[in-house]
């Protein structure tokens, strides 16, 4: 893993974290510290390939990350959370090296890996089959993360070329707000959009 300030850094090398994590579950399955014990039910219960071998048997990269980073491997990595608001000029350091912030950089550090999470959620949520067979689709936004308006149209106009109907999208935050909604005749024409441009 290279060092944040050397020149070929490019992020976090995810074959350096999975082999430290690995090794860290030696360490805890062998001599764990009081703070392991905190964390890890397996601490110090000696069987290390057992607990490896569960590891790698049950866990994808995202669940393997929530489940067994620890305290050390993320300080020997120098990990820490930023909150980065698309509208908001400024970045805030949300998680340092302390007992407060572990669990919340072990659950942001996983959910990059996890594929769902790049992925949008979008989900027919109704269909008027009787009326004038339009399509409503459903945007559930994660981290009020919205989708890019240009792609999204471009996007919805190939699905109302091939529906044959209008289609409609309504980009909703984690609280049910509708953030942004999108309008496409069958013909690929745009009938109307609207985006929130509220940082709330």
């Amino acid at each position: 893993q290279l060092d944040f300030g050397d020149r070929r850094y490019n992020g976090i090398n995810p074959y350096a974290l999975g082999f430290a994590i690995y090794s860290d579950i030696k360490r805890i399955s062998i001599d764990p510290t009081e703070e392991d014990k905190k964390y890890f039910d397996f601490a110090g219960n000696g069987d290390w390939v057992g607990n490896v071998m569960y590891a790698m048997e049950n866990f994808k990269d995202e669940s393997f990350i929530l489940q067994y980073l620890s305290p050390k491997v993320m300080r020997d990595f120098k990990l820490f959370a930023v909150l980065d608001f698309e509208k908001d000029p400024k970045l805030e350091v949300s998680g340092i090296h302390d007992d407060i912030s572990y669990k919340y950089i072990r659950q942001a550090l996983s959910a990059q890996y996890n594929i769902g999470y790049n992925i949008p959620d979008i989900q027919v949520v109704n269909v008027d089959r009787w009326g004038d067979r339009s399509m409503r689709l459903q945007h559930k936004m994660v981290s009020n993360r919205p989708l890019k308006g240009e792609e999204t149209t471009e996007v919805l106009r190939n699905l109302a070329s091939l529906w044959g109907y209008d289609v409609y999208l309504d980009s909703v935050d984690e609280d049910d707000q509708v953030r942004a909604s999108y309008s496409i005749k069958e013909d690929g024409s745009l009938l109307d959009v609207f985006l929130d441009d509220d940082d709330g």
